[in-house]
């Protein structure tokens, strides 16, 4: 099912001025372009990230105009093949390109409350909640006004209680 809400989410990317924040909680992604590049990390085999190219260079440039990019992302106990696939492409490339991105785990979120949905803030005005299925990404519901201060809350808590993505080798869980 092609994701409905999806124009305006990916025009949120264009048009943010300060900040791009996610929180990632999923333990696997079926998007479609992730396919081979998953399998080939599970093969062994090299690298092959031209399908990244364009959303890191979106991040390089607008880090170099002052603009911020991070997330947390969720681990989970055992993790999963996706996760670990997930943190290679983190370290190789989202962080290069300036993205801050942070690591929490399972019991820790479930003890701050929070969320069991993927969602991105956007300059801590306007959230786009996730909504996923087996076919990837299934639709996007844009929120405004005061329903985004509980979006606000969880990014508060979740950032403030994760670790960077940089120690995920050290803070590892098999």
């Amino acid at each position: 099912m092609a994701a409905t809400g999806l124009p305006e989410f990916q025009r949120l990317f264009r048009t943010f001025e300060r900040s791009a924040w996610r929180w990632e909680c999923q333990g696997v992604y079926h998007e479609p372009e992730e396919r081979e590049p998953l399998r080939r990390f599970l093969a062994g085999e090299p690298p092959e990230d031209s399908w990244q190219s364009e959303f890191l260079a979106l991040v390089r440039s607008t880090t170099a105009a002052g603009k911020t990019w991070a997330r947390v992302r969720q681990m989970t106990v055992p993790l999963t093949d996706y996760l670990r696939f997930e943190m290679d492409l983190a370290l190789r490339g989202n962080i290069p390109a300036g993205e801050d991105i942070r690591v929490i785990w399972p019991e820790e979120a479930a003890t701050l409350g929070l969320p069991g949905h993927d969602f991105w803030l956007f300059d801590d005005e306007t959230v786009a909640r996730m909504y996923f299925g087996t076919g990837g990404l299934d639709r996007v519901e844009v929120v405004t006004g005061s329903s985004v201060e509980q979006y606000r809350r969880w990014q508060r808590l979740a950032w403030d209680h994760a670790h960077p993505a940089e120690e995920y080798s050290s803070l590892r869980r098999t």
